[in-house]
């Protein structure tokens, strides 16, 4: 049996088919579930990952993928990203994989799966990578794709003090005049990140900007005080 194999079968032995209509119902996926909640999965995971290790980052790659594209259940598209973060393989983390995680990011095409692989596969290139990753970030930003432009603006949400702060606005700013939730979304989570180390330097920018609505709510949910600016008219 592949990897692939051993990711389905043990997804099946501990799924609830029962849960499967919720799950797909509240994430709106065209994709259906088998019933798996998260816990149960990871601890399935764990298991299989542990029992069939990989030798080789091009075989490493080749698993994720193949676990990825003949996803029928959208828990296998999980445990392919969890496969991509898989302690054993830090060390195969290189530029390399960019091609996997774009095509992850453009084909999942939904928050669920996307938001993963942005904050902790392309932001810990990022961080890995800064020269090539940062030409990266800012071509997506400019992308037609909405996913990529989401991870773009992601991609340092867990970096606080260590936030290149002209990078995330840059990738910020082509995306100010899309009116799509998932982008507005983005934008506001990605400040409102920033905004626990630096919170005046986002309402500066939040006010410069004239950044409103749904990113506005957002970026500014926990600054409060003197520092918030009143409502733009």
């Amino acid at each position: 049996m592949t990897l692939a194999q051993h990711v389905r079968q043990a997804l099946k032995e501990i799924a609830d088919p029962d849960k499967a209509p919720v799950m797909r119902s509240y994430m709106k996926s065209s994709m259906p579930f088998l019933g798996v909640q998260a816990g149960p999965r990871r601890t399935a995971l764990r298991r299989v990952f542990a029992a069939h290790p990989i030798d080789g980052a091009p075989e490493w790659r080749r698993a994720v993928l193949e676990v990825w594209r003949e996803a029928e259940y959208r828990e296998e598209r999980y445990a392919a990203i969890e496969l991509s973060g898989y302690h054993r393989y830090r060390e195969h983390q290189t530029l390399y994989t960019i091609p996997m995680y774009e095509e992850m990011v453009v084909t999942g095409a939904w928050w669920d799966l996307v938001d993963e692989i942005a904050t902790h596969r392309v932001g810990g290139l990022l961080a890995a990578f800064p020269d090539t990753m940062r030409a990266l970030m800012l071509d997506w930003a400019r992308d037609g794709d909405l996913w990529k432009r989401r991870t773009a603006i992601l991609s340092q949400n867990r970096f606080k003090k260590a936030t290149d702060t002209a990078l995330l606005y840059a990738c910020i700013e082509p995306s100010l005049s899309d009116n799509d939730f998932f982008a507005r979304k983005a934008i506001g989570w990605a400040l409102r990140e920033y905004a626990k180390v630096n919170p005046a330097e986002v309402v500066r920018y939040v006010q410069a900007k004239g950044i409103s609505g749904l990113s506005r709510r957002e970026a500014l949910r926990n600054v409060t005080g003197s520092t918030t600016p009143p409502a733009q008219p």
